[in-house]
């Protein structure tokens, strides 16, 4: 009877592993859908719209970005944790409901742990952008100068609660000793309207959309929180270069729910990877500000276990809490 037991779960076992791959030759059969968890108009839309429109026809099947908002990215992610794990309902994400949310929330519906990690698609610099018609400031001494002078009086919009603007706002009060009324606005694209109309004074935003914004005039960049100077901005000055050691980047990552086979999550990292490689999405993403990350499964883990530890210690020091 226990011999018959072993043979019985050897066959299995060789039949689960003979249907990880062929199953990954197969797929995908049908339409695949990318829940981005934040409004349509910020780079956290518009980076997986660039690879979905080349996967779908890499694929020969419809790649659909789903828009589903709400609670600093928490509800669409939840639903996608929620999803069947075949691959055919994936999460594009920016660090939030990822790497912060949980080290914010005291209970989220889901754990972002668990997510199968696919690939981070790119990154994107942020940057501290003000509305010149209400920060006379010319450079960050100068502003850090003027804030300290006039704690709470100057507002900072964020993409919201939890978002890695309002973290790179709490980073900047931390590191500059300065106090900012942090507005949250339900993602980027809101934000910069609000930016634009004088409603707020200042943000820390990714370059991506508020770029054009600066280039025309309408905003000024005040400088980038990259660790060194843009070789394509190298006139912009760096936060780090008057606070040492400041760093936030924004960056878009693709992950599957729980228990996905590695099969299907090794296929898409690999369909991803070729995406990225080709010279037309690499100049769709420049627009954006954003450079090619791209890499094994094990480095894109490897990575998002990093970004944990990084912002949890930022929350931990700020003393951040969200209900």
């Amino acid at each position: 009877m226990r011999r018959r037991f072993w043979v019985l779960a050897l066959q299995i076992a060789m039949a689960v592993s003979i249907a990880g791959p062929a199953l990954a030759q197969t797929w995908p059969d049908r339409a695949v859908k990318i829940v981005v968890p934040f409004p349509a108009g910020g780079t956290a839309d518009a980076v997986p719209r660039i690879v979905a429109d080349w996967l779908s026809r890499k694929w020969g099947q419809p790649v659909v970005i789903e828009n589903k908002t709400g609670a600093a990215g928490n509800i669409g992610s939840e639903s996608v944790y929620n999803a069947a794990p075949d691959g055919y309902t994936l999460l594009s994400a920016p660090p939030p409901p990822l790497v912060i949310n949980h080290n914010l929330y005291p209970k989220l519906g889901f754990d972002p742990t668990r997510f199968e990690p696919i690939i981070v698609m790119a990154h994107v610099p942020n940057a501290l952008i003000v509305n010149p018609n209400k920060v006379k400031a010319a450079s960050v001494p100068e502003l850090i100068a003027y804030l300290q002078q006039n704690p709470d009086k100057v507002t900072s919009a964020t993409q919201g609660n939890g978002t890695t603007s309002h973290l790179t706002s709490e980073l900047f009060q931390l590191m500059a000793k300065v106090k900012l009324q942090n507005i949250p606005y339900r993602g980027s694209a809101p934000a910069l309207q609000g930016l634009l109309a004088g409603d707020v004074d200042l943000m820390f935003d990714n370059l991506g959309v508020s770029l054009g914004l600066t280039t025309s005039g309408q905003l000024k960049l005040l400088a980038v929180a990259s660790s060194s100077r843009l070789p394509a901005m190298p006139d912009v000055p760096t936060i780090a270069e008057t606070l040492p050691g400041f760093e936030a980047v924004a960056w878009f990552a693709i992950v599957a729910p729980p228990k996905t086979p590695k099969a299907i999550v090794d296929k898409i990292n690999a369909d991803v990877n070729e995406a990225l490689a080709q010279p037309e999405i690499q100049a769709q993403l420049k627009k954006l500000s954003a450079e090619v990350f791209g890499g094994p499964v094990e480095k894109t883990a490897k990575y998002l276990q990093n970004e944990i530890e990084r912002w949890g210690g930022v929350i931990k020091a700020a003393k951040i809490k969200m209900e």
